[in-house]
């Protein structure tokens, strides 16, 4: 099979940069129900130019390019060890092109492979079958989404909507509680795989696969068909919104299957994916490692465009200029709601950063500085940097470091996405700092504000993804979702959809 790694570098690129048809109608009906005037159409308006740039330039759509999971099917015969080997070859290719980014981490020793190889990356998954051809489709799944993934044992109470029990009601509770947890976390609108049963390990299995199905499909069950479009028609009633952001579009998908389970158990699992629903597929000539047909989308015809030309994100005139160095006064009198651009310095510091911040002085002054929570893509060509993908992760993960963060190295902002708790809150407010939310997701969008890179401190000892890097923004837009008065945006969402949530309950 000659062509076969040839066939998965280029899987593998136009899973990373191109969203199928289907991902596309349903965030294209996301754009058509949100008003353009709200954050959440705000937002969708830059996710779509964002898609649309990916495709353009065959650059990554997510800075996260994901968890790499192959689901192959062979016929008898074929070699599945040398076509493993073949596909982590095309893996590490494609992540030296950057096309993905270093994601994979050595658990013990923290350290960065550097080329998405390591003990379980990527994921391959090999079922025999009685075709002839050999099928492979690959799902790229971010940490933003995998870190909202959530299983239940059922019976169990849940918040807002008290006692799900073991049936189909108790079923859909869970489901719409998980869409709940994840607010902007997961990047909403997002989709999701559920598997009702099976044990701890297959439920989620089952799930994920789940992800596999088109948007746009019919469950073969007619009662787990009901119980999808009742999901959606409940989940979007809720009002998480793009982001967290509020609004009426929060689910673009809802995939489920039941598997058997032993009677003492009853798990409900749920595979939260977020808009970057990065998902291809190929059938393969099985005797010469050649592309047949693609899966989910057709070559031979356009790439239809989710913006139409000149529409997007527009700027109104009343965006705050914000130019770092930054003073108490200027971060004071923000508020929740203002749209930001930023224009000048702008560092990134992520989970290895923060750590390293709490034990060691900064290499650089961050006095008055923006701290951006974003892993990017980077390119190295000619021995000068460029900014491939540069979306922001989820801010959550530093709230155990942040506020000691802030006090100590006299930041007047952070900025990510998904929004940060209480104790970051408070230091907002004690030392005069704001958060500022990103558009999860928004790589090619954020890469094309930071076209200046100005040094990077602890690459060696932290690698790409978690490096300090040093940008100059150019008109790079965000949203205050928390600021220095105590206010939360996030906080607000929450309650609201909790509220929502309960009427749910009240009526099971």
């Amino acid at each position: 099979m000659q062509f076969f790694r040839e066939s998965m570098t280029e899987l593998i690129i136009q899973t990373s940069t191109n969203l199928p048809p289907d991902v596309r109608q349903a965030m294209r009906q996301a754009l058509e129900i949100e008003s353009p005037s709200t954050q959440s159409g705000q937002a969708l308006g830059i996710i779509g130019q964002n898609i649309d740039m990916a495709s353009d330039d065959e650059g990554p759509i997510c800075q996260d390019t994901g968890y790499p999971t192959f689901e192959i099917k062979t016929p008898i015969g074929a070699n599945q060890i040398e076509m493993a080997k073949q596909i982590r070859e095309a893996i590490a290719g494609a992540t030296k092109r950057g096309k993905l980014r270093p994601n994979s981490v050595d658990s013990i020793t923290g350290k960065n492979s550097g080329n998405n190889l390591g003990i379980g990356t990527p994921a391959i998954h090999f079922e025999q079958w009685e075709e002839p051809d050999i099928e492979v489709r690959l799902i790229l799944k971010g940490g933003g989404c995998e870190n909202k993934n959530i299983q239940y044992s059922v019976p169990c109470v849940l918040d807002h909507l008290g006692r799900a029990d073991r049936d189909l009601e108790g079923v859909k509770k869970c489901i719409l509680h998980a869409v709940w947890q994840a607010q902007g976390q997961g990047c909403a609108p997002g989709a999701i795989g559920v598997c009702i049963g099976g044990d701890r390990a297959s439920s989620y299995h089952f799930a994920k696969l789940q992800l596999f199905r088109t948007l746009d499909d019919t469950n073969p069950d007619p009662t787990l068909a009901k119980l999808e479009k009742e999901c959606i028609e409940e989940a979007d009633k809720l009002g998480i919104g793009t982001m967290g952001f509020g609004g009426k579009a929060s689910l673009i998908g809802c995939k489920i299957t039941a598997a058997n389970r032993l009677p003492a158990s009853f798990f409900v699992s749920v595979a939260y994916d977020c808009w970057a629903f990065r998902r291809l597929g190929v059938m393969i000539d099985a005797q010469t490692g050649a592309i047949k047909k693609w899966l989910y989308r057709d070559p031979s015809r356009p790439v239809e465009r989710i913006m139409a030309a000149g529409t997007g994100f527009k700027l109104t005139g009343r965006e705050i200029r914000l130019e770092p160095s930054l003073s108490e006064e200027k971060v004071r009198a923000l508020k929740v709601g203002d749209v930001v651009l930023i224009n000048g310095p702008m560092f990134t510091g992520r989970d290895a950063l923060h750590h390293y911040l709490l034990h060691h002085d900064a290499p650089c002054d961050l006095k008055g500085a923006i701290l951006y929570h974003c892993g990017p893509v980077m390119l190295n060509e000619n021995g000068k940097w460029r900014t491939n993908a540069a979306g922001p992760t989820t801010s959550i993960r530093e709230e155990p470091y942040e506020a000691d963060i802030i006090k100590r190295f006299g930041l007047r902002a952070v900025m990510g996405k998904g929004g940060m708790g209480k104790k970051t809150l408070a230091a907002l407010q004690e030392f005069g700092a704001v958060y500022l939310h990103a558009i999860g997701g928004a790589a090619q969008f954020y890469a094309r504000c930071l076209p200046k890179v100005e040094g990077v401190d602890l690459l060696e000892e932290l690698g790409v993804p978690e490096a300090l890097w040093h940008f100059v923004a150019r008109d790079f837009p965000a949203i205050v979702t928390m600021d220095s008065h105590g206010n939360s945006l996030h906080e607000d969402v929450l309650k609201a959809t909790g509220d929502e949530l309960e009427k749910v309950g009240a009526r099971g």
